[in-house]
Parts: C-alpha cells; sequence; structure tokens
C-alpha cells in the first residue's frame, strides 16, 4: 500500500498566524492526513516553524529579545495553538535546529561541488544612520510595479510580486526609518537557477493531474525566464554559510526553509528507534508526497526547491502533488499578519471550538478562486451545517434510543426496501467522496460528508421511528439500528474535519478505533454496530451561534514583539437550544466590528496528541 508523505507550508515565526494561513496549508494538510490514516495508508505529516530571516530579527527587536529567545518563545506559542486545533502533525519542527543547520550545509556543498553556485558582487541597499546592509524586510518602500507604499524589500504584500531590496522606490530603514539608502557593493553567492530551466520543464511538464493554479504558476516562471537567485544575506541569525570567505554571511531564509521539512523527517526518525528518514524521502514510488500551500509560496516549492534538490545529486524525493491554494479573505480586503487585520488563531479558539472553524474553512476553501470570511456566512454555515444537520441527527436519534430502547442498540428485524434504496445512495456518496479525497479537492469532500449527513436525516425524518414504535416494535428497532449505523457513519466520515466532535460521537456509540474504522459501502455501512450494545447520549454538540450578540471595541494596538495582551470583550452567544453543551459557550464577531488584536498569547493545557510536537 503507497505510503504518504504529508507537508504543509512551514508558517513563519513572526507571531500568531490568521484564518488565512490555517486555511491555506495547515488545514487541508491535516484532514487529508487524517483521511489517509482513516483508509489504511501509512502517513508521516510534517510541518514546523519557519524561524531565520529579516522578519524574525526585526519582530525580535521589536519585542527586545534576542532573537533565539524570540524564535523559541514564538515557537511554543504556535505549536500550541496547533495541537488545541487538533492538527494531527507526527512532528512539529524548527528550520534553527541542528539537523536543518547540517542538511542545509551539505546540500549547499554538494551544489557548489557540482558547478551550481556562483560568486557574484552585487550592490545593496546600506544605511548609514543604521550602520548596516539592509537586506530584504530591513528596507521597506514604494512598490515599483503596484505603487503600494509599504512594500518590502524581498516582496510586494499587496500585489505578491518577488522584489530585490534596489528595486524600490524611496527606499526607507525598516529599523530607523532612515531615508539615507545608498547601494554598497558585497559579495554574495548565487544558485545558477537558470541553468536548470530543462530539466524543470521537463518534470514540470509530467505533473498536468496538479492543480491549474500551481501548473500556471509554475510555469509562467519558466515562460518568463528564471533568473539565478542570491541565496545568501548580510544577517546574523541563520544557517552560516560554509565556504570561505563568506563566513559572515548566513543563507536566504528561502534556501535553507523547504530543507526543513527534511530536516523534520530526520528529527522525527531520531526521536524513537526502528524509524528511518530516508524511507521517506528516497522511497521512490513506494511514497506519494503531497505538498499543501498557498499560492504565494508555489514558486519557491515548484521551482526553487525542486531545482536545489536536482543540483544537489541527492536521490530525495521532489513533490509527486503540490496542492496550491488561492487566498481566504477577511470581509472583501486581504488578512495580514504584519498589520493585525483579520481573525487570528489563538482568538478564534477563544471564541469557538477548533472543530466550528476547521468545518467552516474546509467547507469554504479558497481552492478554484479566493474565498471571503464574512461572519454572516460563517454564523450561517456553522448553525446550518454543524447545529442543524449533524448535531440534530447525533441528539435525536441516541436520545430517541435511550428514551425507546434502554439506551442499547435494538435487535430484530429486517433490512427492507427502505434500507436498500439507502443502501444505493449511500454507495455512489461514499464512491464521490473517496473520488474527492484522493483528487484534494477539498470543498467537494466536504459537500460530500454534508450530503451524506442530509441522507441520514432524511431517512429517519421519513422512517419515522418515534411513530412506528407505537404499533410496530421491530419495524421501529430495524428504522434504530440503522439510525445509529448512520450516526456512526456520519461521525467516522467527518472526522477528519471534526475530530473532536465526531470522535466523541463515537466514544457515544461504543466505537474506540483511533482513528475510526473506514467503511465505503453502503450495506456495511448501516450494520456495522452490533445489537445489544450500550450507548450513551452525549451532551449538545453544537449550540447555536449568534453574531448579534457580541461587543468588541477596538482594542491597543499591539506592544512590540506581539507579547502584551488587552482582550476584547466578548458577549456570549446565544444558545438557541436547550440543554448543555459539550464544549465552552460559543462566541462570534459581530460583521460590523473589527477583529480582535492579539498581543500575548498563553499556552492551554488541552493538548491531546499522542504524536510528537516538539
Amino acid at each position: 500500500m503507497t505510503k504518504f508523505l504529508i507537508t504543509s507550508a512551514l508558517p513563519y515565526v513572526n507571531g500568531v498566524k490568521h484564518l488565512g494561513n490555517l486555511a491555506g496549508s495547515l488545514l487541508p494538510a491535516d484532514i487529508h492526513a487524517r483521511h489517509r490514516r482513516q483508509t489504511g495508508h501509512e502517513v508521516l505529516f510534517l510541518c514546523g516553524t519557519d524561524e531565520h530571516g529579516t522578519p524574525a530579527e526585526l519582530a525580535a527587536q521589536a519585542a527586545g529579545l534576542p532573537v533565539a529567545d524570540y524564535c523559541a518563545r514564538q515557537h511554543a506559542v504556535q505549536a500550541d495553538i496547533y495541537r488545541r486545533f487538533d492538527l494531527s502533525f507526527d512532528h512539529f519542527s524548527r528550520t534553527s535546529r541542528a539537523a536543518n543547520r547540517a542538511l542545509t550545509q551539505e546540500i549547499f556543498l554538494r551544489l557548489d561541488a557540482a558547478g551550481h553556485i556562483e560568486a557574484r558582487t552585487i550592490r545593496q541597499a546600506w544605511s548609514p544612520t543604521d550602520g548596516r546592509f539592509l537586506p530584504d524586510r530591513y528596507v521597506v518602500g514604494t512598490c515599483p510595479h503596484c505603487s503600494d507604499a509599504n512594500a518590502r524589500g524581498d516582496q510586494c504584500e499587496a500585489c505578491t510580486r518577488l522584489l530585490d531590496p534596489e528595486a524600490l522606490v524611496a527606499p526607507r530603514s525598516a529599523i530607523s526609518g532612515a531615508t539615507d539608502i545608498e547601494l554598497r557593493e558585497s559579495r554574495h553567492l548565487f544558485l545558477k537557477l537558470s541553468a536548470f530551466t530543462p530539466a524543470l520543464r521537463t518534470w514540470l511538464d509530467g505533473r498536468n493531474d496538479w492543480p491549474l493554479l500551481v501548473r500556471s504558476i509554475a510555469r509562467k516562471w519558466l515562460d518568463e525566464g528564471l533568473r539565478d537567485r542570491c541565496i545568501t544575506r548580510d544577517l546574523s541569525w541563520g544557517v552560516p554559510v560554509p565556504k570561505e570567505g563568506f563566513a559572515d554571511k548566513v543563507f536566504y531564509v528561502w534556501f535553507d526553509a523547504p530543507i526543513g521539512y527534511i530536516a523534520a523527517a530526520v528529527e522525527w526518525a531520531e526521536a524513537a528507534p526502528g524509524r528511518d528518514w530516508r524511507a521517506w524521502w528516497q522511497g521512490g514510488d513506494a511514497v506519494r508526497h503531497i505538498q499543501f500551500l498557498a499560492k504565494d509560496n508555489v514558486p519557491f516549492h515548484t521551482i526553487s526547491f525542486p531545482a536545489t534538490l536536482m543540483g544537489s545529486g541527492l536521490p530525495l524525493k521532489l513533490p509527486d502533488v503540490v496542492k496550491g491554494f488561492n487566498w481566504l479573505t477577511y470581509e472583501g480586503g486581504k488578512f495580514s499578519t504584519s498589520r493585525r487585520r483579520g481573525i487570528f488563531t489563538d482568538t478564534a479558539l477563544e471564541l469557538l471550538p477548533a472543530d466550528c472553524w476547521r468545518w467552516w474553512l474546509a467547507a469554504n476553501a479558497p481552492e478554484g478562486s479566493d474565498s471571503d470570511f464574512t461572519v454572516e456566512r460563517f454564523v450561517d454555515g456553522v448553525n446550518k451545517d454543524l447545529a442543524d444537520t449533524f448535531g440534530n441527527l447525533v441528539n435525536r436519534c441516541l436520545a430517541f434510543t435511550a428514551s425507546a430502547f434502554g439506551g442499547n442498540v435494538p435487535a430484530g428485524g429486517e433490512h427492507g426496501p427502505a434500507e436498500l434504496a439507502l443502501i444505493e445512495r449511500l454507495d455512489r456518496e461514499l464512491a464521490a467522496l473517496c473520488r474527492h479525497h484522493d483528487g484534494l479537492a477539498l470543498r467537494k469532500a466536504a459537500a460530500s460528508v454534508r450530503s451524506l449527513w442530509k441522507i441520514a436525516n432524511s431517512y429517519v425524518a421519513e422512517a419515522a421511528p418515534w411513530s412506528v414504535v407505537r404499533h410496530d416494535r421491530e419495524r421501529a428497532a430495524v428504522i434504530t439500528r440503522t439510525a445509529l449505523n448512520l450516526v456512526r457513519l456520519s461521525a467516522s466520515i467527518a472526522w477528519p474535519f471534526i475530530p473532536k466532535a465526531a470522535s466523541l460521537v463515537l466514544t457515544s456509540l461504543g466505537e474506540t478505533a483511533d482513528p475510526p474504522t473506514w467503511i465505503g459501502d453502503g450495506a456495511t455501512a448501516i450494520s456495522a454496530l452490533p445489537a445489544g450494545r450500550a450507548l450513551s447520549v452525549p451532551p449538545l454538540l453544537f449550540p447555536k451561534i449568534t453574531a448579534s450578540s457580541l461587543a468588541t471595541p477596538r482594542s491597543p494596538a499591539p506592544a512590540p514583539g506581539g507579547h502584551a495582551h488587552e482582550k476584547e470583550s466578548m458577549v456570549a452567544a446565544e444558545e438557541s437550544q436547550p440543554g448543555s453543551s459539550v464544549y465552552p459557550r460559543m462566541r462570534s464577531h459581530d460583521s460590523r466590528a473589527r477583529s480582535p488584536q492579539i498581543e500575548e498569547h498563553r499556552p492551554n493545557r488541552h493538548g491531546r496528541r499522542k504524536r510528537t510536537h516538539s
């Protein structure tokens, strides 16, 4: 059986990530990893914090911390948040660790020995006021392409174009704001990327099953002509360059960061006996490598990183599929970490359980185009799908079983025409769900889950066991037993999307398998639970949420580095259904209110995964 190596784009270390980061890489990767585990595949799911480069140095400087201490603190913050979002990484690494340093240097030395590295003198931004070079984000100015006034020296956030600092109009220092920027010569190392054009084109031409978004971006880069890329920087924080004459340089963050995927596997293997990272990264066709990332990361993962691996001569696996995502926007505009715009992941967990966010973001994944998050759409989707459809199915079926059959799966009776018709519908939709998971079509997979929930609700409503039990207890037993199996199926197929709620439902049904056993055909699905098994009724899964009772006054600006916290005032949403919830009281944003600003991040004690988060 094929093994799956799954990687998510490494979240940058400079502060808590917003929902767009979660929707564009981390969550889709987790959902697919869970599905593959559930269907019996061996999975290695890797991620980690990307910790080198100018943004980390600037954030540490603003926080008044040594950069190593700042990165360690922010890594812990992010790892805790992802645990609470139930992201099931097998290993969550850091690019600043020794494994990535050693592997980056080894790959560089191989590239250099093979003639793929060249030393060149370039002109760089220098600030007399600051007394230093200003690489990448140390210099800001006006974008020469879109005229945004806050473009950075490595990339314009407004138009996403990659930049060099000298291309900026009216440049200024990000440290001091000084405008006396001049260009001075500095010696740097370049990866001769242009020489890899034929090999990259041949490789990409064989990837016609990739998403159109990814193929179009990668081919556009090739068609416009690849430029050799400078892979060193005048910084102190990063992987040191092991070459005479360049001891004062470190590698550019985009050179060492993707190598961090491989280093994460090395760390994973070293953490326990019997593990071999080479079985994954040098596993050939026995391993399928899938990368999940947002569209701005596509060039690095389809051009620069593959060229680096090709040139190293090492038998390291190139991605079999790069699943790229468009943007999740926020109320018609962009989410932005640097500008603190949108809902951030730590605040999201304060407002609502992780499953609510996971479901909505998956069901509205920005695949074919950008997807806009609005409070109205979010509240409507959560209430309709989770409260009215899934939650209602679970509660009414289990509560009825408790009252009519003593809380046990009833025995007796045989399937009739209604159940045979149900089996056919389940077969079709389960096949569609598998196709969508296999095709990495996240929104379609969520839609199939929703369809199966609706099929289950429709069967129960039409069969009406609460009425039948009054005159035909044997037939009511068949209907109830079928309904309970539909609850089991509904929770099982939902587990990749809403693992906490699904696990709670499955536990209430006496199911203990982890991951839940996958059942791919209707006949087995409606007969899985043994008659006589004792059940329990879980608390209310998803109380309805509303935006109308929210008050979110604008909080003060973030403190340097994002560590001083002013919590927004939140008003709990009204619960429209009776009973206690399995989750804390749910709260929501008013669409007219500003999103909370996130400034201090306190670890939560609730991480429960057995997998390694280190």
